[in-house]
């Protein structure tokens, strides 16, 4: 059986980003009632940025962690298997000072794990969480995937770089962009992203 990782970084209840990974998600899920969906709501329950116990402790083989260390690695080692296990991924988040929410990073941080998702070899890091489609919904009130305000979007760029990094080459991205331009602006974006995630189910 095939599975979603739905992973939404935006503490905002009307996050448009997570509007339209949710829809997107459903779509997949409709084409394919068998697939079962872990949705991490990083908005609403956010995951701590690593401390120094929980630095320490996810660079050790679990026999060596002490108590503490052990209980501090728990919830990172989840969310690696959470992972690991996904055969999809989609990661939401706005885009804030020109990058993804401090929620999202976090998650990264936890599940970009030497030995788990990535290792080091003599020829260079090799990913290991591969075989996975990945599809990045971003929000944002300018335009950013074109034009003079391109070159701000760090969003997109860093989490292509560190989800391939970890084995994840196939990304898709699903732009919800110019939302501040007035009404009619703000509808054609909500239009373009629901083609978009139509188009894409589609080809899943």
């Amino acid at each position: 059986m095939s599975s979603i990782l739905l992973v939404t970084s935006s503490p905002r209840e009307d996050s448009l980003s997570t509007k339209v990974a949710t829809e997107f998600v459903e779509k997949l899920k409709s084409r394919n009632p068998g697939e079962t969906v872990i949705h991490r709501d990083l908005g609403q329950n956010p995951i701590a940025h690593l401390d120094t116990v929980t630095t320490s402790a996810i660079r050790k083989p679990a026999a060596d962690r002490n108590a503490e260390e052990a209980a501090a690695a728990a919830e990172s080692d989840e969310l690696v298997a959470e992972l690991l296990a996904a055969d999809t991924v989609v990661l939401a988040t706005g885009l804030i000072n020109f990058n993804i929410y401090s929620t999202l990073k976090s998650w990264i941080d936890n599940v970009a794990r030497a030995g788990m998702t990535f290792r080091y070899t003599a020829e260079g890091p090799e990913g290991l969480a591969t075989g996975k489609k990945v599809y990045i919904v971003l929000s944002a009130a300018g335009i950013y995937s074109e034009g003079p305000a391109m070159g701000m979007n760090h969003a997109v760029p860093y989490l292509k770089t560190v989800l391939a990094f970890m084995g994840m080459t196939d990304v898709e991205v699903i732009y919800v962009e110019g939302t501040a331009f007035g009404p009619e602006a703000f509808d054609k974006a909500l239009a373009q992203a629901d083609a978009r995630i139509t188009e894409l189910a589609a080809a899943a």
